[in-house]
């Protein structure tokens, strides 16, 4: 009997051997998700990512340099920013790409980032707001923000609010926010949205994904007629940098790699909403996979959305009609 059993698990592993590189195969072809089959050029257009330096963001660079775009990174390491715009340039020969600092933990580097880009960029096209931090001990900004809320959320909404004026004269014009599937999860804490009562980063980090989704909606609502839309994103499950802050998070991520996106798989969703021509007038949606995409019914929610508006232009210290 254990002779058999023996040469049964013997067989189970030869087979699994010989399928192994077609399972792999299949899993890969599954994970990689949609893929943006635009072949729009964007010659005389002016791009600005944020967080470029590395994941999705330098992949989505790396398309827009392609398609004849220039090409901004926003990073607020400035040396990894250049080493980045030097292998663009490396990968897409005339690329126009160039780097700039900016830190959205902190307000004061935003407000100076946007002066200096308004006083020498005559131009913007596409707004890709793409940096984020996930699952982060419990950190503020230097406004004292909780880190997740403060970069994913207020510093983006802060710098569209600088930018908005030079989308609108460039119109048409298109706004990209990265959020996730995890706003689903999310919920706004309007009672301690800061998580100075407590603090849990996973939930932090959902609830900032969620603030995505409903900034996305207002603003797209306040910009009807303008000839600027504005779409949120789900990248997908990307191998990235971004899990760096959980033990248990980066061990999932490498013994379930095969059924992760690339960055460069991960990027096709914010290529497809910066450069579709059939999205050219859609604004205010959720897309996923190079497809529209559902939200979840506290991200649908106007009174909530409107809520968060008014409440974040209070934190910064602006007036957003």
């Amino acid at each position: 009997m254990l002779a058999v059993v023996v040469a049964g698990f013997g067989f189970v592993a030869i087979v699994l051997r010989l399928l192994s590189s077609h399972i792999r195969f299949v899993c890969r072809k599954y994970a990689a998700g949609g893929v943006c089959l635009s072949t729009a050029r964007l010659d005389g257009k002016t791009a600005l990512i944020t967080g470029a330096n590395s994941g999705i963001g330098k992949e989505t660079a790396v398309d827009l340099a392609l398609r004849g775009a220039r090409v901004i990174l926003a990073c607020r390491d400035m040396e990894k920013g250049e080493d980045t715009a030097a292998e663009i340039r490396r990968r897409v020969g005339g690329a126009k790409v160039e780097v700039r600092e900016l830190d959205l933990a902190d307000t004061r580097s935003i407000r100076v980032f946007a002066q200096r880009f308004l006083r020498e960029v005559n131009h913007l096209h596409i707004l890709i707001n793409n940096a984020g931090v996930m699952m982060c001990p419990y950190m503020k900004t230097a406004d004292g923000f909780e880190m997740q809320l403060g970069v994913n959320h207020l510093g983006h909404f802060l710098l569209t609010y600088l930018l908005i004026g030079l989308l609108k004269r460039s119109a048409p014009a298109r706004v990209i926010v990265v959020s996730s599937l995890a706003h689903y999860f999310g919920w706004i804490r309007f009672h301690d949205l800061h998580s100075q009562g407590s603090y849990n980063s996973g939930l932090a980090y959902c609830q900032s994904k969620l603030a995505n989704v409903l900034f996305t909606r207002e603003l797209s609502r306040r910009l009807t007629g303008s000839n600027v839309t504005v779409n949120s994103v789900h990248p997908g499950t990307v191998k990235s940098e971004l899990v760096r802050h959980s033990t248990v998070m980066s061990l999932l991520f490498t013994l379930f790699s095969m059924f992760l996106k690339t960055p460069r798989e991960g990027a096709q969703t914010s290529i497809y909403c910066a450069t579709a021509e059939e999205l050219q007038s859609i604004s205010g949606k959720h897309f996923s996979d190079c497809a529209p995409a559902s939200v979840a019914p506290q991200g649908r929610c106007e009174e909530t959305a409107q809520k968060l508006w008014d409440v974040s232009c209070e934190l910064l210290g602006i007036e957003w009609d």
